[in-house]
C-alpha cells in the first residue's frame, strides 16, 4: 500500500509498505520501500516510532552498521535520531538502508525445499556477511525468511540492518533454523521443526550445534559456522530415512528388524540341501519332488566320496540315467569350458597346419625386389609444426583462488572463446568498490592452448575501463604467483595486450585486477579473446 509517513525529510517519498513490523522496549519499527527523490533510486526507509531518545539505541546500533562493506548485509545509507516530534519534518527517527532487489528466502522456499548444495551456499554467504558485523560488535538480529533476499547475481541480502535488536547467540541460532528450512521446508517455529531427519549428517549436526544452548556443545562464532558450510559436501552419504510423522523410531526399528529377520529366514530356506530319492508317477517315470513353489529341489552338498554324481564310467545302456538339477547343471559346466577348449584347438591344429604348407621362401620369391636406397650423411628430418596453423583455445575455467568457492559465471566462460563478441563471460557485480567490493584481490579465465604454442600477445574484447594482466604458466591448478606476467592493461573493443617478448606456454590466465562501474556495483565483461601467434 501507499503511506504519508509525517515526520521524514523531504528528500524520502515513502511507496510501499514492506517486511514485517518490528517491536522495540521504546515503541515500533515499519519498513517502507521509498524513492530518494535527491539520487533517483529506491531504497529502504524504517521509521520509529516515537522518535528522539527513544530510538537512540537503535539508531546508535544503525550508525555501527553504517561502516560495514559485505555485499550480504545491505548498506546503510542514512540515519537520525528525530526530535520526536512527528508532526514536524525530521521528527521521526529512520535509518535507510540500500534498496535489495530479488525474492525473498521465504518466497523461493515456498517451491520447496533447495538443493543441499544451494542451501550451504545461501547460508555460508550470509553467515560471513553476520560475521563482518560481530567483528565490530554488531549483533544484527532480524535474521527470517522475509528479510533475507536472494539476489539476482546470484548473492545474498539481509535488508533489515541492523534489527531492533540482537545477540550473538540470537544470530547464530536464527542461521541455524534458517540452513534447517532450507534444507527440509520446515519453518522455524512450526510444529515439525527441530527434527533433523532426511538432512544430510554433516549439516543436521550444525543446525543442532547452532540451536544447543548447553555449555560447551553449541558454535562459538557465526564465522566458525561459515567455514564447516565452506567444506565440500561430502559424497556418498545417504540421508536419514524419512518416517511418517506418528512414527516412532523404536516402531521404525521394529519394523526394519522384522523384515530383515523374514529375508533371513526366506533365504535360509532356499539354502536348505536336500536331495530325496525320486519317485515315479503312474507311468513309472522318474521324477524329483517339486517344492511348494513348484521349483525342482536345490541340490545336495557333494562330498568327494560321491563319485556316483560324475559321469557314468561304463557303456552299460541298462543304467537308467538320474535326470536331477545337479547332473544338469554338471553337464552344462562341461559344455562351457569345453567349446572353447575344443574351439582353441581347432585355431592352433590350423595355424600349425598353414605354417607347415606356407614356406617363407615361397613368400620372398613372390615379393617383387625393392631397389637399396644410396647411403646418405644428412640428418633424419624432423617434424615441424605447420606455420600457417594458429594457435587456438581448446578449453577455459574460471580462475578465483581468493574466492569463497562458487566462482563467478562458470558456464559461461566457453562463451569468451567462441568467435562471437556478442556473448561474454562475465564477473557478478560487486559493491562498495571497483576491487572487487574489498572481498579479493582479482578473479580470472584460465585458458588451456592443448599444447606449447609460441605466442606475442592477447586480444581481448571486453569491458572498457576494466584491468587485467596476462600471465602464463605451465600447469593448470597454480597458485597466482606460479603465473608470470607477461603484459598489462585496460580492456577495450579489443585491446591489443602484447607480450615484450614472446612466450611459449600452454596456459594463459587472463587476470582481472580492477572492474569497471554497472548498474548497481562494479563488474567486467570478457565478449573475446585471440591468441596472437608469434611472428
Amino acid at each position: 500500500m501507499t503511506s504519508t509517513i509525517t515526520g521524514l525529510p523531504d528528500r524520502y517519498r515513502p511507496l510501499d509498505e514492506v517486511g514485517p513490523t518490528e517491536t522495540t522496549a521504546t515503541g515500533v519499527i515499519h519498513c517502507w520501500r521509498a524513492k530518494d527523490r535527491i539520487l533517483n533510486r529506491d531504497v529502504a526507509i524504517r521509521v520509529h516510532t516515537p522518535g528522539g531518545p527513544a530510538a537512540r539505541e537503535w539508531i546508535t546500533r544503525a550508525l555501527t552498521a553504517g561502516g560495514l562493506a559485505t555485499p550480504a548485509l545491505a548498506m546503510v545509507y542514512d540515519a537520525a535520531e528525530g526530535s520526536g516530534d512527528g508532526a514536524a519534518s525530521g521528527g521521526a527517527a529512520y535509518v535507510v538502508n540500500e534498496w535489495i532487489e530479488g525474492r525473498t528466502l521465504a518466497e523461493r522456499l515456498a517451491e520447496g525445499p533447495m538443493p543441499e548444495r544451494e542451501a550451504r551456499t545461501v547460508l555460508r554467504r550470509l553467515a560471513e556477511g553476520v560475521a563482518a558485523a560481530h567483528r565490530v560488535g554488531l549483533a544484527v538480529g532480524g535474521l527470517t525468511p522475509e528479510t533475507v533476499v536472494l539476489r539476482p547475481n546470484g548473492l545474498v541480502g539481509l535488508r533489515s540492518v541492523p534489527a531492533a535488536n540482537g545477540t550473538v547467540q540470537g544470530d547464530i541460532a536464527a542461521l541455524g533454523e534458517l540452513l534447517e528450512y532450507c534444507l527440509t521446508g520446515r519453518r522455524p517455529g512450526s510444529a515439525t521443526s527441530g527434527r533433523t531427519t532426511g538432512m544430510p549428517p554433516d549439516l543436521a549436526a550444525l543446525v543442532r550445534r547452532a540451536r544447543s544452548t548447553e555449555p560447551g556443545a553449541g558454535l562459538s562464532s557465526v564465522a566458525a559456522m561459515a567455514a564447516l558450510l565452506a567444506e565440500r559436501p561430502r559424497t556418498g552419504h545417504t540421508a536419514e530415512p524419512q518416517r511418517a510423522p506418528d512414527e516412532s523410531d523404536s516402531g521404525w526399528l521394529r519394523r526394519l528388524r522384522e523384515r530383515r529377520e523374514e529375508e533371513r529366514a526366506a533365504g535360509a530356506a532356499e539354502d536348505v540341501a536336500v536331495d530325496p530319492a525320486p519317485t515315479r508317477d503312474a507311468s513309472g517315470t522318474a521324477y524329483p519332488p517339486l517344492d511348494a513353489r513348484g521349483l525342482p529341489p536345490v541340490p545336495g552338498h557333494r562330498y568327494e566320496d560321491d563319485e556316483d554324481d560324475l559321469l557314468p564310467l561304463s557303456d552299460d545302456d541298462s543304467a537308467e540315467p538320474r535326470d536331477d538339477g545337479a547332473g544338469d547343471a554338471r553337464r552344462r559346466r562341461l559344455l562351457v569350458i569345453g567349446i572353447p577348449v575344443a574351439a582353441l584347438a581347432v585355431v592352433i591344429a590350423l595355424a600349425v597346419w598353414l605354417g607347415n604348407v606356407i614356406s617363407p621362401d615361397d613368400v620372398a620369391r613372390d615379393q617383387p625386389p625393392v631397389p637399396s636406397a644410396p647411403p646418405s650423411s644428412a640428418p633424419p628430418a624432423q617434424e615441424t609444426a605447420d606455420p600457417g596453423d594458429a594457435p587456438t583455445i581448446t578449453g577455459g575455467s574460471v580462475y578465483d583462488p581468493f574466492g569463497d568457492g562458487n566462482p563467478d559465471n562458470p558456464d559461461r566462460v566457453p562463451l569468451s572463446f567462441d568467435g562471437d563478441p556478442s556473448t561474454a563471460w562475465s564477473t557478478v557485480t560487486y559493491r562498495g568498490s571497483a576491487a572487487f567490493g574489498n572481498l579479493k584481490d582479482g578473479i580470472g579465465v584460465l585458458y588451456d592452448l592443448g599444447s606449447e604454442q609460441n605466442l606475442a600477445g592477447l586480444g581481448v574484447t571486453g569491458t572498457a575501463g576494466a584491468s587485467a594482466e596476462v600471465r602464463v604458466g605451465d600447469q593448470p591448478d597454480g597458485d597466482l604467483d606460479s603465473y608470470r606476467v607477461v603484459a598489462s592493461g585496460e580492456l577495450g573493443d579489443p585491446a591489443d595486450l602484447s607480450f615484450g617478448e614472446p612466450v611459449t606456454t600452454r596456459y594463459v590466465l587472463l587476470w582481472l585486477t580492477g572492474l569497471a562501474p554497472s548498474d548497481g556495483g562494479f563488474s567486467a565483461e570478457v565478449a573475446e579473446v585471440t591468441l596472437t601467434p608469434e611472428g
